[in-house]
């Protein structure tokens, strides 16, 4: 058995947003009481993580770390069309990844305490994205 759910969420630009309770309403709904869900973004400039839920620094940490590792408007990047958080915004996106699983028991994502799914934005102006949410017994 399986149930599948398409969410959008509109981003303000670049920065992370908690879709944990979007994701455990699909679960919820789907009346599968022990499988996994799967959460895909369909995007190549934003991605999915699961990281803290509590303090909103690890977050901004985590920017500061991406911003690091692939910063905006690198002139040795060739892909710049859509401006100078392009190639940024992809890398980001490869770094982090486009697909989470999580264990479901009980009806619920078997998620830790502290742990929150986050769609991270990687481009400064803001996008309508799309997600796909999948749930199997």
């Amino acid at each position: 058995m399986a149930h599948q759910a398409i969410l959008q969420f509109e981003t303000k630009g670049r920065g992370s947003r908690d879709i944990t309770r979007e994701v455990a309403q699909v679960v919820a709904a789907s009346a599968i009481d022990c499988g996994l869900v799967h959460v895909f973004v369909q995007h190549t400039s934003c991605s999915l993580t699961i990281t803290e839920n509590a303090d909103p620094d690890v977050r901004r940490d985590l920017e500061t770390i991406l911003s690091r590792l692939a910063p905006d408007g690198d002139p040795t990047y060739r892909h710049d069309d859509e401006g100078p958080d392009d190639m940024a915004a992809h890398a980001r996106s490869v770094l982090t990844g486009s697909g989470l699983t999580v264990p479901v028991g009980g009806g619920r994502m078997l998620l830790g305490t502290w742990q929150g799914i986050y769609l991270l934005e990687h481009r400064t102006s803001p996008h309508r994205r799309t997600i796909v949410v999948t749930v199997l017994d």
